[in-house]
């Protein structure tokens, strides 16, 4: 049996030793990020919460530590991450299909609350990320949401409420949507006029030529970086494109049309962000 149906739980932006410039570049973006994380795994976040998703800046811990598996990637949205209640299930299911998994990881990182430190926890299972051509795929399961998903860090000033759209580039979108339907089963991907799109929740994958990338983004896309196949674009609903465009204005390259703001991904650690209605 396949996975239950796919929810998107978050995105990873890879920023490696750059944290600080991160995130007062997120910050001028209108994003309030949560306050540094620390992972016992040595590698060190912000996070930017949504109702039931999240971007994460992800970076090189402080004082050498690292994480190796991060380091031959470059800089940019490079972690496409899925909700699960018992990553066991996942790491179980992928092996039985022949995927390449790796092994359940347990981690935590501290999080202060009015004065107390507790420990939000995770599990996950990622797929090898040396033979999954877009990047690092792989499965959180949240075993203390509540430090996690708190009111306090929801509200953004640009207005951004939910991610909707997540843009992978691949030269073969139906060989890389093959992924997808091993994991989740045929009827997770749908064809679109040469696009795959794989529904996951309230946003949507959508798995489709670099070419039209470049089409709908022009100079606003993303550095491939020699990658043939990478995460390009997160898309984000928002309350009024027009008052998000206003608080964003002064970013050098934004681009404004009727219904949504694209921020060119030199604007934002080569992620192609767009906001929309």
């Amino acid at each position: 049996m396949p996975l239950p149906p796919p929810v998107l739980d978050h995105l990873v932006i890879d920023v490696r030793h750059r944290m600080d410039e991160a995130a007062h570049t997120f910050a001028a973006l209108g994003f309030h990020l949560t306050p540094r994380g620390h992972h016992t795994l040595g590698s060190m976040n912000h996070l930017m919460m949504f109702a039931t998703d999240y971007l994460e800046l992800l970076g090189f811990g402080e004082g050498g530590a690292s994480r190796p598996e991060l380091a031959p990637f470059p800089v940019g949205l490079n972690g496409l991450v899925f909700k699960t209640a018992d990553a066991d299930q996942v790491h179980a299911h992928a092996s039985a299909v022949g995927l390449p998994i790796l092994p359940v990881q347990s981690f935590s990182r501290p999080v202060e609350l009015r004065g107390e430190r507790q420990d939000a926890r995770f599990r996950t299972t990622r797929l090898d990320p040396g033979s999954i051509a877009m990047g690092r795929v792989y499965f959180c399961e949240h075993l203390t949401a509540e430090l996690v998903w708190r009111a306090e860090w929801q509200a953004h000033p640009n207005g951004a409420r939910a991610i909707s759209r997540v843009v992978v580039a691949t030269p073969e979108p139906q060989a890389t949507a093959g992924l997808f339907r091993d994991l989740f089963g045929t009827a997770a991907v749908n064809d679109a006029g040469g696009r795959c799109i794989v529904a996951a929740g309230t946003a949507r994958v959508e798995l489709t030529e670099p070419g039209a990338v470049a089409a709908e983004f022009g100079e606003a896309a993303p550095q491939a970086a020699g990658r043939s196949e990478y995460l390009a674009a997160v898309e984000m609903k928002v309350g009024s494109a027009a008052e998000t465009s206003e608080r964003l204005r002064g970013i050098p390259g934004v681009r404004v049309a009727a219904d949504r703001l694209l921020v060119p991904a030199s604007a934002a650690f080569n992620t192609t962000l767009v906001f929309s209605d």
